[in-house]
């Protein structure tokens, strides 16, 4: 059954995550309420409190690199983070390519940077090394996998393409629960609240780090299946009516700061970005329409939003 993100789904994420921002509501495009400011609305990766992003660093580099003030926003999902920038509280967000297709398909939402994925699986489903389940096969209708959010590419849009191609049938041959986030997905697989977790590759490759966004050690865990690759690793995207300035402040400014060379200052907002692969400069639609493709095999209909 397709996927139905409403309108009303996506105000009330909007809406709660409105209080971590001090941004006035304005017209898209509209820079009279805000001066000029960069608004850029970012979505948390992980829930744990101790685990520093390091905002005030992102900020600084895209004041310096574009020459504008900037405001940064943290929204709890890529869902709250699209309508933000649909409905013009918003100027720009660094989201996956599968949120970015989802925002396009409105018609309200413009695709200013993407960068192009590699080779590399983008998901994995994975279980406890004790697990009876010894392939994809080997899921049951009692089996519960725990997804990380509706929106997520790589923990839920690319592993339900990676179960459906295995012949299973969410809610019919297996049971799914919505985590919130990627380390949730983890906990509750490691908590035995699920049987399955389906994550990105780029946490997995965590093991044995001790980080929070991958609580396992070495050999704790096992895999049991691997999605496709990204057609799209990650996209900067804005609201149609972005003003010129802005835009030209953006495209000079963005591929300076989202550059690997900036891992060690920004970690988690570039670590995810492909190495050595460059951003394309407005990119238009034409990229993002495998996603389409994508969808329609794993019964995913993005334009529902619409």
């Amino acid at each position: 059954m397709p996927i139905r993100i409403s309108h009303t789904l996506l105000f009330l994420l909007l809406t709660a995550a409105l209080p971590l921002s001090a941004c006035a509501s304005s017209a898209p495009g509209d820079d009279r309420n805000d001066g000029g400011t960069i608004r850029f609305v970012i979505t948390p990766f992980l829930d744990d409190p101790s685990v520093q992003t390091p905002l005030l660093e992102l900020k600084k580099q895209l004041e310096e690199a574009t020459g504008q003030p900037v405001q940064i926003t943290d929204v709890p999902s890529y869902s709250a983070a699209v309508e933000a920038i649909r409905a013009g509280h918003e100027d720009i967000a660094l989201v996956s390519g599968f949120a970015a297709a989802l925002a396009i398909s409105t018609q309200q939402v413009e695709p200013l940077i993407a960068w192009p994925g590699d080779a590399t699986s983008a998901s994995q489903c994975i279980v406890l090394e004790d697990s009876p389940l010894q392939s994809l096969a080997d899921i049951t209708p009692e089996t519960v996998v725990a997804f990380a959010d509706p929106a997520s590419e790589s923990g839920y849009f690319l592993s339900l393409h990676l179960l459906k191609k295995a012949g299973l049938k969410e809610g019919e041959d297996f049971s799914s629960v919505f985590a919130g986030s990627h380390d949730r997905g983890l906990l509750a697989l490691k908590h035995q609240d699920a049987d399955v977790a389906c994550t990105s590759a780029v946490f997995t490759a965590m093991v044995g780090q001790g980080s929070p966004l991958f609580p396992f050690e070495e050999g704790a865990t096992r895999i049991l299946g691997e999605s496709i690759p990204k057609p799209i690793a990650a996209s900067i995207i804005t609201n149609a009516g972005l003003s010129e300035e802005k835009r030209r402040a953006l495209l000079n400014g963005l591929p300076e700061v989202f550059h690997h060379d900036n891992v060690d200052e920004l970690g988690v907002y570039v670590d995810g970005l492909p190495a050595g692969v460059e951003p394309v400069l407005d990119p238009g639609d034409e990229p993002f329409q495998p996603y389409l493709e994508i969808a329609a095999l794993a019964d995913v209909d993005l334009t529902e939003v619409n």
